[in-house]
C-alpha cells in the first residue's frame, strides 16, 4: 500500500512520476498527487482516487519541472479526500516553500501537531504527514541545508516512515529517508530517482541502491549520497534488477510454487514493512477506521474457504489465546447457507488471498444484512470485490500468485491475522512488555522463514519416501492441527496423494485403525506445552508399523531419533505455525515433482474459486 515515486533530472519528470505512480497500482491506493519544482515555485496537483483522475486534474497545467516527487496514499489517517492526498507542503507568504511524500505512520505526530499550532502553523490536512513538512520548515529557519535539516527531524520521529523532500531554494536536490517502509534509489545517467518499490522505476532504470533503515540520502543530477543512522557516509552497493525474476517469469525455478515458497522470507517483510516499530505494532496502517473497529470489538466471526479457512484456524487460538474475547471459524460454503447468530459487538472478519471468492463474498453480504458492528478483510488483491464490501482492509502484499496451490499467500494471511491479534490484545490487558517481544519476535520471522529453505535438499531426499504412495496421514496437537491441515491439503492438491489430518489426540478415536507400513505419518513437533503428550501420540504409531515423518525444532529432535526428521532451528511459540508451514509445503512438491503432475496447475483445480 502507498506509492512513492520521485526524480531529479536534465528533463522534465512529469511523465516518469506518472507511469511510476500506474506500476505502483497493484499496491493498492485511494487517492494520489505529484509535486514540481517550477523555478520559481513548487505546482502541487492531487486528485482523490485513481491515478487516471490525477492525470485529468493536471490536463492543461505546465508541468516541466525537472524535480519532483509523486504518491498513492491509501487512508490511514483522515479520510480519502482530496485534502489529505500526498504530497504535502508548507508554506509561506509568497508560496509552497517545501514538499514531502510520507509512506508509514508517525506515532506521536499529535505532540509535534500541537508545537507547531503554538507556533503559528496552520493544518489543512487530518494526515500525520502534513506535521513532517511543517516541522521541516520551522526547522529550516535556523539551517539552511535542506540534508541536515531533514536529519534533525527524522530523529524526532516516533514510528515508520520513507520520506521524499523537495524545497522552493534547493532547485537541483532531493531527498529521502526510511525507517521501517521500503523505499529504493534508482541509478540513473544524469538523472536519479527514488520509489517504494523498484517496479515503479523499471522504465527508466535497472540499477538500484536499497536504503537500509535510518538512511538520509541526498540525490542530484550528478550523483548520490547515503548516510546512516549515525552520520556516517555509506558506500551503498549498487545492484542490477533482474528483470526475467519477476511475478510473470518462474526465472531460475522449475515451477511457480517452488519460486513462490522461496519468495516468502521477502514477502513477509513486505507485510510487516510500516506496520510494526521496533517494539510496536502501527495499527494505524490498516486504515482510519482500524482502532474504531478494533476498539468495539468483542468477538471475531472469521469465515474462509481452503487454505485461507486454515489460516483463520490458526488465528482462532491466537485471538483467543492473546486477546482473550471469543473467535468463531466457519468454512463460508456452510456460513451462508445457515441461519447465524451473531452477538453484539462482533467483528465479521473474512481471509481470501484474490478477494474474489464467492462463497466468502456471499457471506459476508448475508452478514451484513444483520446489521455487522463492523467487516474486516485480509487479502492479497486491491481493488477485488472484498476489499470494496468490507469496512477495513488489510493487505497482504505478497504480490501475484501464480501457483494454484497457494504459499506465500498463506503465511503473509497469518503474519496479517497475528498483528491483527496483537491491535484486539492491546484493548484486552496485554502489557506493552509483551507487545514489545512479540513485535520483537516478528522482526526474526524473514530469517527463519530463510532458514527453514535450507532444509530443501534433505525435504527432497524425504519425499521420494512418498512416491509409491497412495495416502497420508498429518498430525498437530493445539495451534499446530491447523498446520497439519494445511500439510494435508498441499499433498492432496499437487500431488493427488489422499491425505488426512488430525489432532494427534484423536488417534484412538478412529484414524488409527489406518496406520500400517503403507501409511507414511507427518507430525508437526514443536518443543511446546503439549509436547510430551503428542510424543504419546506417536508412540502409539510406532507400535503398529507406522513410518513417521516429524518436523520437529532442535531443542526436540532428540526425541525422534528412529524417526525421519527435519529439524528446524529454535523459535518463540507464536512463530511456530507460520515457520513449520514451509518444510511441508517443500515436501508436497517435490512428491509432486516425483510423481510428475502439473505442479502449478493441478487438475479440477482453479486459483481463484468465484463461483459456488
Amino acid at each position: 500500500m502507498c506509492g512513492i515515486v520521485g526524480a531529479v533530472a536534465q528533463r522534465p519528470v512529469k511523465d516518469i512520476l506518472v507511469e511510476g505512480l500506474k506500476r505502483l497500482e497493484y499496491r493498492g491506493y485511494d487517492s494520489a498527487g505529484l509535486a514540481l519544482h517550477q523555478d520559481t515555485e513548487i505546482t502541487r496537483v492531487r486528485a482523490a482516487g485513481k491515478v487516471a483522475d490525477l492525470e485529468l486534474a493536471a490536463d492543461g497545467i505546465q508541468l516541466d519541472g525537472k524535480l519532483g516527487i509523486a504518491h498513492t496514499r491509501w487512508a490511514t489517517h483522515g479520510k480519502p479526500t482530496e485534502k489529505n492526498a500526498h504530497p504535502h507542503i508548507s508554506v509561506s507568504n509568497d508560496g509552497a516553500n517545501l514538499a514531502i511524500v510520507h509512506n508509514g505512520i508517525i506515532e506521536n505526530y499529535e505532540s509535534i501537531r500541537a508545537e507547531l499550532q503554538q507556533a503559528g502553523y496552520e493544518f489543512t490536512s487530518d494526515t500525520d504527514t502534513e506535521v513532517i513538512a511543517h516541522l521541516l520548515h520551522s526547522l529550516l529557519a535556523d539551517n539552511s541545508d535542506l540534508f541536515s535539516t531533514v536529519q534533525n527531524v527524522v530523529s524526532r520521529l516516533q514510528g515508520a516512515y520513507a520520506l521524499g523532500v523537495i524545497e522552493l531554494s534547493n532547485p537541483d536536490r532531493l531527498i529521502c529517508a526510511r525507517l521501517g517502509s521500503p523505499l529504493v534509489i534508482g541509478v540513473g545517467s544524469g538523472e536519479n530517482f527514488i520509489a517504494s518499490d523498484a517496479l515503479a522505476l523499471l522504465q527508466v532504470t535497472d540499477r538500484f541502491i536499497y536504503l537500509e533503515d535510518g538512511d538520509v540520502a541526498e540525490l542530484t543530477i550528478d550523483g548520490i549520497s547515503v548516510v546512516n543512522e549515525h552520520g556516517e557516509q555509506v558506500a551503498s552497493e549498487v545492484i542490477q534488477y533482474e528483470h526475467g525474476v519477476d511475478a510473470a517469469s518462474k526465472g531460475e525455478y522449475r515451477h511457480f510454487m517452488l519460486k513462490e515458497i522461496y519468495e516468502q522470507p521477502e514477502v513477509v517483510k513486505h507485510t510487516l514493512e510500516g506496520r510494526i516499530s521496533q517494539d510496536k505494532l502501527l495499527e494505524q496502517a490498516f486504515g482510519p477506521k482500524a482502532s474504531e473497529l478494533f476498539d468495539q470489538a468483542k468477538s471475531v466471526q472469521i469465515v474462509a474457504c481452503g487454505t485461507s479457512y486454515h489460516a483463520g484456524l490458526v488465528a482462532k487460538y491466537w485471538i483467543e489465546d492473546l486477546a482473550g474475547i471469543p473467535c468463531n471459524i466457519e468454512v463460508a460454503s456452510e456460513y451462508r447457507y445457515r441461519k447465524t447468530v451473531l452477538v453484539d459487538g462482533t467483528l465479521f472478519l473474512t481471509i481470501s488471498q484474490s478477494g474474489e471468492t464467492a462463497d466468502t463474498l456471499a457471506a459476508l453480504k448475508e452478514a451484513k444484512k444483520s446489521g455487522l458492528m463492523g467487516s474486516l478483510v485480509v487479502c492479497n488483491v486491491p481493488g477485488s470485490s472484498l476489499v470494496r464490501e468490507s469496512d477495513l482492509c488489510i493487505l497482504t502484499n505478497a504480490g501475484p500468485e501464480i501457483g494454484v496451490a497457494s504459499t506465500k499467500a498463506f503465511t503473509t494471511q497469518l503474519v496479517s491475522l497475528l498483528m491483527i491479534s496483537i491491535a484486539l490484545a492491546r484493548r484486552n490487558g496485554l502489557p506493552e512488555t509483551a507487545e514489545a517481544e512479540l513485535i520483537r519476535q516478528l522482526h526474526k520471522l524473514p530469517e527463519l522463514l530463510a532458514h527453514s529453505l535450507t532444509l530443501n535438499e534433505e525435504i527432497e531426499r524425504v519425499s521420494e519416501q512418498f512416491a509409491d504412495k497412495n495416502h497420508a496421514l498429518f498430525l498437530g496437537r493445539g495451534i499446530m492441527y491447523p498446520v497439519a491441515l494445511e500439510g494435508a491439503l498441499k499433498l492432496k492438491e499437487i500431488s493427488y496423494i489422499h491425505a488426512e489430518a488430525y489432532p494427534a489426540g484423536e488417534l484412538k478415536h478412529g484414524p488409527l485403525a489406518l496406520v500400517d507400513a503403507d501409511m507414511p505419518v507427518v507430525t508437526v513437533a514443536p518443543n511446546n506445552e503439549l509436547l510430551d503428550k503428542l510424543r504419546s501420540n506417536l508412540e502409539e504409531v510406532r507400535a503398529r508399523g507406522g513410518e513417521l515423518f516429524v518436523v520437529a525444532d532442535d531443542k526436540t529432535v532428540g526425541h525422534y531419533s528412529d524417526d525421519h526428521t527435519i529439524t528446524l532451528n529454535e523459535m518463540h511459540s507464536i512463530l511456530e505455525p507460520i515457520v513449520f508451514t514451509i518444510p511441508l509445503q517443500l515436501l508436497s512438491y517435490h512428491v509432486a515433482v516425483l510423481k510428475g503432475t502439473d505442479v502449478d496447475q493441478p487438475r479440477n483445480l482453479a486459483k481463484s474459486v468465484t463461483v459456488e
